[in-house]
């Protein structure tokens, strides 16, 4: 699959590297698992000077042979003598830097912690007192949400406030998806669209494997996820386990009840027979993987909490293959596709409203977006979006079909909506219905 998208980043990093010509920069750049954080770089700076460092799971003294060997060939200078540690190269390069500007890149940095734990204080010593009249771009990016975010966020780690710029990398955009899908099926479906989105959440590499395997219409795709050999089976233990730690069973039994639709903490609670209110936050504040939400113009005190899996794919692995994993240890991946095809109507009608909400958010119309419910669990908006320039606020429902659409009773909801918060009153109302219908051809800058 070509290189998609990106262009703003590219520019954000050809801009970096441009200040570096000055004065030193150190980006951190983070993104989870399989985004495409690396083809990211080498293909910002494919046509500078760039040093990639990969940081492998090997002893330093390899380490520095490899990289040793990447300074000869890429900058042409000798590396005498035999290099152990890597405070020596990081120091070396530094030095350089104050003669000529290049990049350096260091991907999986937070690996270093099994190399060589001392090497983030070395660093910190060496950036200190090296960075002034150096002209090197130095960006270090890692996978492991938790480890970096310690590392350059907690003020007890050596390399906090180090850095010059944060960029994070995100999930492809529906645009980027629909372009993508198109370039390989131009006569894709609704059904096709909404099935690569559910599957991939925008993850670079996911897309890759999808349009390279010729996986281009929705049943292909969902038979491809759940083949014996798929690559997507281990993926949610592979990127959360090393995140997790030993506590990782707790960790996804929670996050498998919030993609079965139990969403309220007193529910998981009741159904796990735990309190888990310090896990909770940690999947949201440290971890990342999930937002805690309540409805619009609800009150910090209310009760009326529901937390989410902000990873879309995580969704579909937690609801189907985490949940159903004894099916995928016995090889009964036919069983195991009848029920995700039973269930797919209904679990991909949730996922439509997030579509939707992504591309009403993309296209820079609105101020405020979110969705709303009773304390009752009576009256639910699927998506209230407003603008304060305009004065305008659109209540939308998202159903798969038009016909599964009741305007009327929109109207009703948004009406209880109006005298519960006392939001909008002088604001201009409109009322949409939003279906599978409307995504190949929905606006995505209207």
């Amino acid at each position: 699959m070509r290189f998609y998208d990106r262009e703003q980043e590219i520019k954000t990093l050809h801009d970096i590297r441009q200040t570096a010509e000055r004065a030193a920069q150190f980006t951190v750049v983070t993104g989870r698992r399989r985004i495409g954080k690396t083809m990211l770089l080498l293909k910002a700076y494919e046509n500078q000077p760039m040093l990639y460092f990969f940081v492998s799971r090997k002893a330093e003294t390899e380490l520095c042979a490899d990289f040793c060997t990447q300074i000869e060939e890429t900058l042409g200078v000798p590396m005498l003598g035999t290099v152990s540690k890597f405070a020596d190269i990081f120091d070396y390069l530094m030095r350089l830097s104050h003669q000529r500007s290049f990049t350096l890149v260091i991907d999986e940095f937070q690996d270093f912690l099994r190399v060589n734990k001392s090497i983030f204080s070395d660093m910190q010593r060496i950036w200190d007192l090296q960075k002034d009249g150096s002209h090197i771009n130095l960006l270090v990016c890692g996978s492991i949400h938790s480890l970096m975010y310690k590392l350059f966020r907690d003020r007890k780690e050596p390399l906090f406030g180090r850095q010059t710029h944060q960029l994070t990398v995100r999930q492809f955009r529906p645009e980027v998806l629909s372009t993508i899908l198109y370039d390989y099926h131009p006569r894709y479906t609704s059904e096709d669209l909404l099935a690569f989105y559910l599957l991939t959440g925008g993850v670079a590499k996911y897309a890759e494997l999808l349009m390279d395997s010729g996986c281009y219409t929705w049943k292909k795709m969902i038979n491809h996820v759940l083949s014996p050999d798929s690559p997507f089976l281990d993926e949610g233990k592979s990127m959360l386990i090393e995140e997790f730690g030993k506590d990782y069973g707790t960790y996804f039994s929670i996050l498998s009840l919030i993609a079965r639709g139990h969403t309220t903490r007193s529910d998981m609670e009741n159904m796990l027979k735990m309190e888990i209110g310090g896990y909770l936050t940690k999947l949201q504040n440290d971890y990342g993987i999930i937002t805690r939400h309540r409805p619009l113009f609800a009150k910090s005190s209310t009760r009326s909490v529901r937390y989410e899996l902000d990873d879309i794919f995580l969704r579909f692995w937690f609801r189907f293959i985490y949940r159903y994993d004894y099916m995928v240890e016995l090889g009964a991946f036919d069983k195991l596709r009848t029920l995700v095809f039973r269930d797919y109507r209904t679990y991909s009608g949730k996922i439509l409203e997030q579509y939707f909400m992504d591309v009403l958010k993309d296209s820079g119309r609105y101020t405020r977006m979110g969705n709303w419910y009773d304390r009752k669990g009576e009256n639910e908006i699927d998506i209230i979006a407003a603008d304060d320039l305009s004065q305008t606020v659109d209540f939308i429902e998202v159903k798969r079909q038009r016909k599964e659409l009741d305007m009327d009773l929109l109207h009703q909801k948004a009406d209880v909506f109006l005298k519960a918060t006392g939001q909008y009153a002088d604001y201009k109302i409109q009322y949409k219905g939003l279906t599978m219908e409307d995504m190949r051809f929905f606006s995505f800058s209207s």
